[in-house]
């Protein structure tokens, strides 16, 4: 029964993701939030309130609908100029630095909850001008839920004004850098603080009971101390081989067991396996390097030409890969210093040569660029603990094939001597 919980809520923590989340729940608290202050009116707040405090009451059926009509119609031209305006920017995203970025602005929570404020008060104004009574008198116009329309509206102007500056500030590309920077370092150090592998714990899992996906997506989120739980409790290990952010395919193989296991036991395990048709840094540190790496090439291509943003591009590499030669290249879970759950990850190796053969592919022939790949090359290297020669080896051997591809696609011997000058 905890199992089914913990899914349940997985699932409705993921719908917090989607764009129309934020706004459908604030138009629903909106709607409620109509019909408490009809309640009221039917009780008499307004007649109340014209009597002892009349200067927050109005009593004028004229001036109360024109207000609301004004309201509707003015919310409707800010909520439409918004959010084309969003979707403009969203397009100069995608064209000038990379369309992977766009679930990242998407799913910005602040003006989600601004389009949500804007349909609550669109929905509160129109059903509290259905509800005023053409031939009423001042006792019976709801002139309290009106003042409560004119609070709603100058919120909204705050919100739009709000709105408009964090935008501005959104689409900036180093502000953009900067947040997948952040995420992704937070995610890193997470996982570190976390982090527990001994050489020795797990057994090799060649020649174990394959299971295979019954679905297809990127894979998510894998909740590794449920499923190292439902281990324990078979006497099993589960050596979970698909590295969490790829697309997984129908029938791909998505796990191992060390036995043959029940069908049961097997759906069960398959429930803490989430997938979806998009990815999040959130999630997946591996795609902060897979969308700055992108934006680097991208600023490198002759449409854009923009070789300054690219510079601050691999600065932000140089950060993110100063951090990950910090973490180890497998992962375990344990329960009760025991190691039931292997957790497939993308190696060092296999990371910096993705970064770097697309780099050096678009890139190579920018002196300045291959210069700052180098800088940052020689910078990972000092920093490496004299144990880790693993690591060490691995960026050796990228410094050789940057200067390698440098010596082909740069003619100037001068240009040449200043690069192998600083390997």
């Amino acid at each position: 029964m905890k199992d089914k919980l913990l899914f349940l809520f997985r699932k409705l923590y993921r719908l917090t993701d989607k764009i129309a989340f934020y706004p459908t729940l604030l138009a629903v608290l909106g709607f409620v939030f109509t019909y408490v202050m009809i309640y009221l009116e039917e009780q008499g707040i307004s007649k109340y309130l014209l009597e002892t405090f009349p200067a927050l009451v109005i009593n004028n059926t004229e001036t109360a609908r024109s207000l609301l009509t004004t309201f509707i119609g003015g919310l409707i031209s800010i909520m439409v100029f918004s959010f084309s305006m969003v979707m403009i920017l969203l397009n100069q995203a995608s064209s000038n630095f990379s369309p992977r970025l766009l679930p990242g602005l998407i799913s910005n929570r602040r003006h989600q909850m601004i389009l949500g404020l804007y349909i609550a008060a669109i929905l509160y104004c129109t059903f509290i001008l259905v509800y005023i009574e053409p031939n009423g008198d001042k006792y019976q116009l709801p002139g309290f839920s009106v003042l409560f329309a004119i609070l709603f509206m100058v919120n909204c102007l705050g919100a739009f004004i709000y709105f408009i500056h964090s935008i501005s500030q959104e689409i900036q590309i180093n502000n953009i850098m900067d947040k997948i920077f952040n995420i992704s370092k937070q995610r890193m150090l997470y996982l570190m603080d976390n982090e527990k592998y001994k050489e020795g714990d797990f057994p090799k899992s060649d020649n174990w009971e394959v299971h295979k996906s019954k679905k297809s997506g990127y894979l998510q989120n894998v909740s590794v101390e449920n499923i190292a739980k439902i281990a324990k409790n078979q006497e099993v290990k589960i050596d979970v081989v698909v590295i969490k952010g790829l697309f997984v395919a129908d029938e791909n193989t998505l796990f191992k067991s060390e036995k043959k296991l029940e069908d049961d036991v097997i759906e069960s395990i398959m429930e803490h396996f989430d997938f979806s048709k998009s990815e999040f840094v959130e999630d997946n540190y591996v795609l902060a390097f897979k969308q700055i790496t992108e934006v680097a090439v991208k600023a490198m291509s002759p449409g854009i030409n923009d070789p300054g943003t690219a510079l601050n591009a691999i600065d932000y590499l140089s950060q993110l890969f100063s951090l990950r030669v910090q973490k180890k290249d497998k992962s375990l879970s344990y329960i009760d210093h025991e190691a039931y759950v292997s957790i497939a990850t993308i190696n060092f190796k296999d990371l910096i040569f993705q970064v770097m053969a697309e780099l050096r592919t678009y890139c190579k022939h920018d002196v300045v660029i291959v210069e700052k790949l180098l800088t940052m090359l020689l910078y990972l290297k000092h920093i490496m603990n004299k144990e880790n020669t693993k690591y060490q080896v691995i960026i050796e051997e990228e410094i050789t094939n940057l200067i390698l591809d440098a010596e082909e696609a740069i003619t100037n011997k001068r240009d040449i001597d200043f690069i192998k000058s600083l390997s």
